[in-house]
């Protein structure tokens, strides 16, 4: 089946129907006047799933999560910012459920139909006398998710949202994203939530939840840190009316394809708000021998201190995003290796085009700095998507708690 998506002007989780959203400042960040309490409700049962961290600490809400993933009857998410209530021993646990027990509540659902997600500061217990007030005063409507998507916010400073109809309406989706530090997923991202009114089987919704998170945040790398909180969950609640969506439907392809997208336009919003970043960078690896090849080069590229700290600088030391192709685990052949920074060609089958070095630099102070690697050894492909390394970045997190 063609595709066609149109972006929906200002879309989020609620642009999609049967969906709510609300937050409040409920004062788990001291000191902040934004919204660090917020809740997405569906108005139907939803078919959901979910994919969260591998990280062998794993916070409270991301285990309540995986204990009720994948799911039919998912309405309620509720997410803070502030406390990642992650290294919080059995008063975590008792405190995401009962955050999912009062949001159920809130919206007069099973309480097993809720899920929770926290995201801030590792080894700090939830202040649940706020939160429990927080929550009460939740204002749900059709135009909260813009709120929502602020709630969620840390180091952020922009909020990342979208929402795509395809097919002239046939279904939409919408998405919010949080993540700015701490991002090297594997996974996901920090915090993403899907919201879609397409019907789609429940294992299938998990396995193309999978596959668009190997293509868009599993590609992304601020830090190279991976957190404890990562939680990436879509909820499905069929209001499109449509045929269920499984592996023999016509719509299967058309949806991964939609779902892809939205996951590609948060992950690159995820690196191009990474802490302290100027620039967005681009890493496309071609001519690779395998699919895992080719992700593993553009990912440890994009991830690599030197090559972010030369673009930041506008540096154009071609080498170290060689050597860096070198020694990602991908076969790569010295000879046959062709690369280009903004376009502009420096080397080919191991000669070095002589290009003057302030042309390249010109070309890299723009915000978008793209990488095209050719290993000229197979057909695979794959595309990452990091920032640059910023003196900011290190202030951030060396004053974080203090």
């Amino acid at each position: 089946m063609k595709i066609k998506i149109d972006f929906i002007e200002n879309g989020t989780v609620t642009s999609v129907k049967g969906f709510k959203a609300g937050a409040v400042n409920a004062g788990i960040k001291k000191k902040s006047s934004k919204p660090d309490l917020g809740i997405i409700y569906s108005e139907t049962p939803c078919t959901a799933a979910g994919v969260f961290t591998r990280n062998k600490i794993k916070a409270a809400p991301v285990i309540v999560c995986q204990n009720r993933l994948p799911a039919d009857d998912i309405q309620v998410i509720i997410a803070n910012s502030g406390c990642a209530n992650a290294v919080s021993g059995q008063q975590g646990m008792k405190d995401a459920l009962e955050m999912a027990a009062l949001a159920a509540k809130k919206t007069r659902v099973n309480p097993a139909s809720a899920l929770v997600a926290s995201t801030g500061v590792i080894g700090r217990n939830l202040p649940m006398d706020i939160v429990k007030q927080g929550i009460v005063s939740i204002e749900l409507s059709e135009n909260g998710g813009h709120d929502f998507a602020r709630a969620i916010m840390t180091t952020d400073t922009v909020s990342k949202e979208i929402a795509i109809s395809v097919n002239d309406g046939l279904f939409t989706i919408g998405g919010v994203a949080k993540g700015s530090g701490m991002i090297h997923p594997d996974m996901g991202t920090m915090l993403c939530f899907i919201t879609t009114d397409a019907a789609v089987d429940k294992d299938f919704l998990s396995g193309m939840l999978r596959t668009a998170a190997d293509v868009s945040f599993n590609m992304v790398s601020v830090d190279t840190d991976t957190s404890t909180n990562d939680t990436m969950i879509i909820m499905a609640n069929g209001l499109a009316y449509n045929d269920r969506i499984n592996e023999k439907t016509e719509l299967a392809e058309a949806f991964q394809e939609a779902l892809n997208e939205v996951c590609t336009y948060l992950a690159k919003a995820v690196a191009a708000d990474g802490e302290g970043a100027s620039k967005l960078i681009e890493v496309n690896v071609t001519g690779a021998l395998d699919i895992e090849s080719a992700k593993i080069c553009a990912r440890t590229i994009a991830a690599s201190p030197l090559v972010k700290t030369a673009i930041h600088g506008c540096d154009p030391n071609w080498g170290r995003i060689i050597a860096a192709a070198g020694r990602s685990g991908a076969e790569v052949v010295e000879e046959k290796t062709d690369l280009s920074i903004c376009g502009i060609s420096l080397l080919k089958k191991d000669s070095a085009i002589q290009t003057g070095n302030g042309e390249v630099s010109k070309a890299m102070a723009e915000k978008i700095v793209v990488i095209d690697l050719n290993l000229n050894l197979g057909k695979a492909s794959a595309t990452a998507w990091g920032c640059d390394l910023t003196a900011e970045y290190v202030s951030i997190n060396a004053d974080y708690t203090t």
